[in-house]
């Protein structure tokens, strides 16, 4: 063989080597193997094929960026002579699908310096989301002014990119431009509308685009679905969930499990329990963990707490494996009804299953041992955290606050700015209690300095809070100014609330009735929280005329029933002007069941006035209620003794002897500064 045919017999080895590595190089790529790629790599470096092609270096860093593996893909792209536009695209690609948005961004920019390459309709769409990742508004803008000097202003998937980026930024008005500028609406254009009005917080618009899509005629995908529905549960639209119900059965869209999780979300968010346990139990063998979740949090929502916990134990049967998400929900129900052995005995399962270390599950459970009076247990879980993250930080001074325990609150408070992790507004919104406890206005004024010089006095919820805190110092001058200088539109319900309560406290029941009716003229409507601050107001100052007007202003009002908090208010108003018969009169004809409160006002107007009548029926009807409380014998015992009736005192103080009854002593604490 001379040297010619022997050449052109190695340059067809050597075609036909590439071209089968090259084919063996897109079956590892399409199959997602990691190792088998790695085998190929050192296979072509050993046999020196690498060497004399580009090209499959070039194949081989497409393979690693299509499997995620960035630091081999990125190692061989800087090995390349020249790179293309669509390995640029791949590039931008894997670092955004991984979550480094950065390094897409630093690879976009790279690109735009290079003179023969230009972004393409492929480039764009990761390049935004990126940007709405990383909430650079003022690059996306800049990228979205590049996409028109380049011609893609009408490409759609260009286009339906940059909608989703200004969702991301909030920036609602721009995405509407950007959508009626658009001339050809696909399906995604719309899900991506429904789905950005959603998480900007308009439920409302979210729910009127899905409608017009329905109306142009745009047939709705299972991402239409997904989208709107967590909208319908927001607004309880109980009869729009119930027709994209039909519209799921007749599209035939039931088999995806995404669209009957979110019916079954949807159904919770409405109350409709039924019908979300109908459509669970349907779905059978295709429940996932986000369906048992679902069906969970619908039933804790919805105050069944015990069919919560029942379907755990279903759920552990059928061999679900919970998430955090999971967990944590459970765990919060156990808290807010003391369930204490229930949760242990999650605790117990989230370190069985990994669980522990997530920060939504320890949280959870600081919490959910503090609200059980287990603050020592909560300091325990808290003690294994890292304390790296604010969260389990803002749980535990939450947990220590609820248990009156103000000063540890404000030491972890320290502990925690002393170990360099930032506090939020729900720090200060979980702190601020603990100031309130203490009610030293020192400490208050130090607060407020500090709440000014961090920023978080911009925080409505914060500047209540320090309302509330000064009020309980006594100080309602600084309190009121703190109120006056929230904006006019950022007051809501609660500050109103806390101020009208604050000045009926101490006793200015006229200040909080003006402020009521101030409330009113701004056009917020009063709850039922904001009804009892300004009527336990006017018993402390004893204004009956204006305390039963308010009563009669909430018969009226159709949204605003009284509840027995209300009553016991307007009793104890009309027991403190003397007119006990009319306060027992109101009890007798109250529409719902006079509780232990609304008879202990009874009993203790009935000693101010020595009413035994009275005051016997209030204290039969407490000695059935409160079995144990001291206090109602102790109450009834002095009536009897103001009117001369010794020996039923003597009688009911034999009896509290019986039962095992002991007057609680009361006690002072005096707080000596630096002492």
């Amino acid at each position: 063989m001379n040297g010619s045919s022997k050449a052109a017999a190695n340059s067809k080895y050597l075609l036909n080597t590439t071209t089968i590595f090259a084919s063996m190089v897109h079956h590892c790529a399409a199959t997602q193997s990691v190792t088998d790629i790695k085998r190929l790599h050192a296979h072509g470096i050993t046999i020196g094929l690498l060497s004399y092609s580009s090209h499959l270096l070039s194949e081989l860093t497409k393979s690693y960026a299509l499997c995620g593996c960035t630091s081999n893909a990125r190692k061989l792209f800087a090995q390349l002579p020249r790179r293309s536009l669509f390995l640029y695209n791949t590039m931008i690609r894997m670092y955004y699908q991984n979550n480094l948005s950065y390094n897409a961004l630093r690879m976009f920019v790279e690109m735009l310096s290079l003179e023969h390459l230009l972004p393409d309709n492929y480039t764009y769409p990761f390049v935004f989301k990126a940007c709405g990742d990383l909430l650079l508004v003022q690059t996306g803008i800049l990228v979205h002014g590049q996409t028109f000097k380049l011609g893609y202003n009408f490409d759609s998937f260009v286009q339906n990119s940059l909608l989703a980026m200004y969702m991301n930024f909030g920036k609602t008005e721009t995405a509407w431009r950007v959508f009626n500028l658009m001339r050809e609406k696909t399906v995604v254009s719309w899900n991506t509308m429904i789905n950005g009005c959603f998480q900007n917080g308009l439920a409302n618009e979210a729910l009127m685009v899905f409608d017009c899509m329905i109306n142009k005629g745009v047939d709705p995908d299972c991402a239409s679905l997904v989208s709107v529905l967590p909208a319908c549960g927001y607004l309880k639209d109980l009869t729009l969930g119930r027709w994209i119900h039909k519209l799921v059965e007749e599209n035939g869209l039931g088999s995806k499990i995404s669209v009957m999780n979110s019916l079954v979300d949807m159904y919770a968010k409405c109350g409709s329990m039924d019908e979300a346990r109908l459509v669970f139990d349907k779905m059978n063998l295709e429940r996932d963990v986000v369906t048992w979740t679902a069906m969970i949090n619908g039933y804790i929502l919805n105050g069944n707490v015990r069919s919560a916990l029942a379907l755990t134990k279903q759920m552990q049967i059928e061999g679900v494996r919970p998430n955090s998400v999971t967990v944590a929900s459970l765990l919060s129900a156990c808290a807010n009804l003391h369930f204490l052995k229930h949760g242990k005995s999650l605790h117990a399962w989230a370190m069985r299953g990994k669980l522990e270390p997530d920060v939504i599950v320890e949280t959870a459970l600081i919490d959910m041992y503090a609200k059980c009076n287990r603050v020592d247990l909560s300091c325990c879980v808290f003690g294994e955290t890292s304390k790296k993250k604010t969260v389990p930080w803002n749980s535990i001074i939450s947990g220590f606050v609820h248990n009156g325990l103000a000063r540890e609150a404000i030491a972890h408070y320290r502990k925690m700015l002393m170990q360099e992790v930032k506090p939020n507004s729900a720090t200060l919104n979980s702190l601020l209690p603990a100031y309130s406890v203490l009610a030293d206005l020192q400490q208050a004024r130090n607060v407020h300095t500090y709440l000014i010089r961090s920023g978080f006095l911009s925080n409505i919820e914060s500047a209540t809070g320090l309302i509330d805190v000064y009020a309980k110092c006594g100080n309602l001058e600084s309190a009121h100014k703190v109120f006056n200088e929230v904006p006019y539109k950022d007051k809501d319900i609660v500050v109103w609330s806390v101020l009208i309560g604050s000045y009926g406290i101490h006793g200015h029941g006229k200040i909080a009735v003006s402020l009521f009716y101030q409330m009113l003229q701004s056009g917020i409507k009063p709850n039922d929280v904001t009804f009892t601050s300004v009527l336990q107001a006017c018993s402390r100052s004893c204004l009956v005329d204006e305390g039963l007007s308010f009563l009669k202003l909430m018969l009226e009002d159709s949204q605003a029933s009284p509840c027995a908090d209300h009553y016991t208010c307007i009793v104890d108003l009309l027991g403190r002007a003397g007119r006990l018969r009319e306060a027992y009169e109101l009890i007798r004809t109250m529409p719902v069941e006079a509780n232990y409160a609304v008879w202990g006002a009874l009993l203790g107007s009935c000693v101010i006035h020595e009413n035994v009548e009275l005051g016997e029926i209030a204290a039969s009807r407490l000695f059935k209620l409160e079995p144990e409380n001291s206090g109602n014998y102790i109450l009834m015992a002095n009536i009897y003794t103001s009117a001369g009736r010794w020996k039923d005192a003597e009688n009911l103080r034999l009896m509290m002897s019986e039962i095992g009854l002991r007057k609680n002593p009361a006690h002072s604490l005096i707080d000596v500064r630096n002492m």
